[in-house]
């Protein structure tokens, strides 16, 4: 079966599949129905996919650009609204696409996502920055009557998906070579740390990659939760950045 998938070239796929069988064999073992796991002698057998960045903007006057494009967008104001806490927050697309407004004290400037939902399954505390709560509050007016932060158009019963944002970053005429939703996690990560104003682990912490030491994780993470204040005056920078590129009109939410 795993080599069938292989010859397709769909390599990854073929690694998540050995992995999901072997979780089976294995949960086997422990249940005394099988004795062993067939899928260990195909470790390190299967050909390994080449991995490719997500495309990502790595430079402030790009950035800046596209920051200003999105207050142009002339699609549909949830999916608009959802791009702004990329670029504030920088959560992985499928944590903010799911996201529900009970994990949001707009308050507290706090939002609270659980492990169910999280990569490593851990849960992950995001400060808000003073507006990126401005930008939930106009977005509240929309769809705050609802249980999800991001609905579909189509039923208010089912979140947007990534492909909806990537979408848009097509509509605002960058192409995936370009920016990936995905991407504004990496855009973070590299200007954050050029910016030198965070530490490096501070930002790791905030980009939800901490490793699994209590006191280390215990440290980053009253180291990250200051650094909400200057994603205002960095991101504002950036957008008001002239790039002698793509420029964007003055929107009514605010960045």
């Amino acid at each position: 079966m795993l080599r069938k998938v292989e010859a397709r070239e769909a390599y990854v796929s073929a690694h998540r599949l050995r992995s999901t069988i072997g979780a089976v064999f294995r949960h086997g073992i422990a249940s005394a129905l099988c004795e062993n796991d067939p899928t260990q002698a195909r470790k390190g057998a299967l050909t390994t996919p080449t991995v490719t960045p997500r495309a990502a903007l790595l430079k402030p006057a790009a950035f800046g650009a596209l920051l200003r494009s999105i207050e142009d967008f002339d699609g549909q104001a949830t999916t608009q609204a959802a791009l702004r806490p990329m670029a504030y927050l920088f959560p992985r697309p499928s944590e903010l696409c799911m996201s529900e407004w009970a994990e949001f004290d707009l308050e507290a400037a706090t939002w609270e996502i659980p492990a169910s939902r999280m990569k490593m399954r851990r849960p992950h505390r995001i400060p808000l920055s003073r507006q990126a709560v401005l930008v939930l509050r106009d977005l509240q007016d929309i769809t705050g009557r609802g249980k999800l932060l991001l609905p579909c158009v189509r039923t208010f019963a089912r979140p947007i998906s990534e492909n909806t944002l990537n979408a848009a970053l097509r509509r605002l005429d960058y192409s995936k070579e370009e920016v990936t939703a995905h991407g504004f996690r990496a855009t973070a990560s590299t200007l954050l740390n050029e910016s030198g104003k965070w530490r490096a682990d501070a930002i790791e912490a905030a980009l939800a990659h901490v490793g699994a030491d209590e006191i280390r994780r215990a440290y980053l993470r009253s180291d990250f939760l200051g650094r909400a204040q200057g994603d205002d005056a960095m991101v504002g920078g950036l957008r008001g950045r002239p790039s002698g590129g793509r420029q964007g009109k003055k929107s009514r939410l605010i960045w």
